[in-house]
């Protein structure tokens, strides 16, 4: 098999695996540092968990839709590919819990479900909940150690009630995890933190609070131009974004080859290596693996085994998102943005949201139509995905009504499934990274980015892919001036 020599024929080549945001993003990062880019995707279409897409001629993202606005770099990034004019706070931010049979409107004045009083809950739950949150102030601190299930933790300070009716709903929002299981320090690090300095939950919430600090796993910064909204959107769909980007990576003299999956990594020498896919091999000086867990640990298993092992243990959730389209004149009142739904209660879908009054775009595209989605499945419901198409719309359908009193018949469904779309962050997770980290850093010229690691979000995720891009970037750069492997060589 030839090398291939791809793009610009000056300045060391890196070589980036997997198209998704976070290999988009980083091939962006490097070819602005100077580097050579060929971005490997193994499948036929970029963008990961991002889809853009379109139901009765309404478009609609069929993946994640909207970006955490107060972490700057997912804002950034579309400002930089030339989005920034399609950036939009979202039309509403009211949004309901659908608890015991009634839309409760969400509270306020909570760090992802944890209550500063009792008082901010009052209308979701029960009386002898709302004692028992007040009991915190008279327990013993707890000892976190160094780290904890944010369930468990706040079941034990507050009760489980407050974990089943709202920590649980908004955790699974981020995760479509289990928050008995999902780490406190990985997911709540604010929160995780000041309770290790307070002597009771309630005042590490109101410490957070105090602070101003965000509540979701993506915590960060300050509000962007977008009227300080904590959430943005794009007008056509974040799922846009990946194109975008990719466009730019083209226009920068990357190369980008879909339907590529590297099949192996082989070493070229102390410094260099070589990326094999089914029909090419390509060398580099630099390879930075922005795959799924598993698929890294496949092309790691060779060269650090124990971070192959330790990538190995990082479960995924996996989910379906049923997006709907109905004749607006058909529908009821549909309050705010949508809901959520705790999973104790034993309905099949896990939230809903309203398309077309969450998204001014998604209205003004098809203002005849009102387009909504729900969400089914999470970590340890792989089951539900099993379900034919049409089941899970008339699940949605009968979760719908039974919510809301809708019973109008959608003019169009669609069914996206993602298959391991979300990687779970129990107990541990920031240990298990910083094994993995520890384990690859003696290969030069590799590194790892993604939502595996440092957030799931799509700000994380371009974090991420810049921490490693700019690593590598130094790396690589700083002995430009030596021969480079990815240099016209053959195999």
């Amino acid at each position: 098999m030839n090398a291939d020599t791809t793009g610009p024929q000056d300045g060391p080549h890196a070589v980036v695996v997997g198209g998704g945001i976070t290999g988009l993003a980083a091939a962006l990062r490097l070819l602005a540092a100077g580097a050579r880019v060929t971005l490997l995707e193994g499948d036929g279409r970029l963008g990961g968990k991002l889809l853009a897409g379109e139901i009765a001629g309404a478009p609609v993202d069929l993946g994640a839709e909207s970006l955490l606005a107060r972490r700057p770099e997912a804002v950034a990034l579309a400002e930089a590919v030339g989005l920034g004019d399609r950036l939009q706070p979202p039309a509403t931010t009211t949004a309901a819990v659908w608890s015991r049979g009634r839309l409760v409107p969400m509270p306020k004045g909570h760090v992802m479900g944890v209550p500063g009083d009792a008082g901010a809950v009052a209308g979701l739950l029960s009386p002898e909940a709302l004692d028992r949150i007040g009991g915190d102030l008279e327990l013993p601190p707890t000892e976190l150690g160094e780290d904890t299930a944010i369930g468990a933790y706040v079941a034990e300070r507050m009760g489980h009630e407050v974990v089943d009716r709202l920590v649980e709903p908004l955790l699974g929002g981020v995760y479509a995890g289990d928050a008995y299981r999902i780490s406190m320090r990985a997911a709540v690090p604010a929160l995780f933190e000041a309770a290790r300095r307070h002597p009771t939950l309630t005042a590490a919430v109101r410490a957070v609070q105090a602070a101003g600090a965000a509540v979701p796993a993506d915590v960060a910064g300050a509000a962007t131009g977008l009227g300080g909204a904590a959430f943005a959107g794009l007008a056509g769909g974040v799922g846009t974004l990946p194109g975008a980007v990719a466009d730019a990576v083209r226009a920068a003299g990357g190369t980008i080859l879909t339907g590529t999956p590297a099949t192996a990594l082989l070493r070229t020498g102390p410094a260099g290596w070589r990326v094999v896919t089914p029909d090419r091999t390509l060398d580099a000086d630099a390879v930075l693996l922005a795959t799924p867990a598993p698929v890294t640990a496949g092309l790691l298993g060779a060269h650090a085994p124990a971070a192959a092992a330790l990538l190995d243990g990082i479960d995924y959730a996996s989910m379906a998102l049923v997006t709907l389209a109905f004749r607006r004149a058909d529908l009821p009142d549909l309050p705010g943005s949508g809901f959520l739904v705790p999973p104790v209660d034993g309905h099949t879908i896990k939230a809903s949201t309203f398309s077309s009054q969450k998204w001014r775009w998604v209205g003004e595209a098809a203002p005849d139509l009102f387009v909504l989605r729900t969400s089914v499945g999470r970590h340890g419901e792989e089951h539900q995905l099993r379900r034919e198409d049409a089941d899970l719309v008339a699940a949605s359908l009968k979760d719908l009504a039974a919510a809301t009193g809708l019973a109008a018949r959608p003019v169009a469904t669609t069914v996206t499934r993602w298959t391991g779309g979300l990687p779970q962050y129990p107990v541990g997770h920031l240990a298990r990274v910083a094994g993995i980290r520890e384990a690859v850093a003696g290969l030069p010229g590799l590194r790892l980015a993604g939502a595996a690691y440092d957030g799931v979000g799509v700000p994380a995720c371009v974090a991420s892919a810049h921490r490693a891009a700019d690593a590598l970037a130094d790396e690589i750069i700083a002995t430009s001036e030596t021969a480079h492997p990815g240099a016209g060589h053959s195999s």
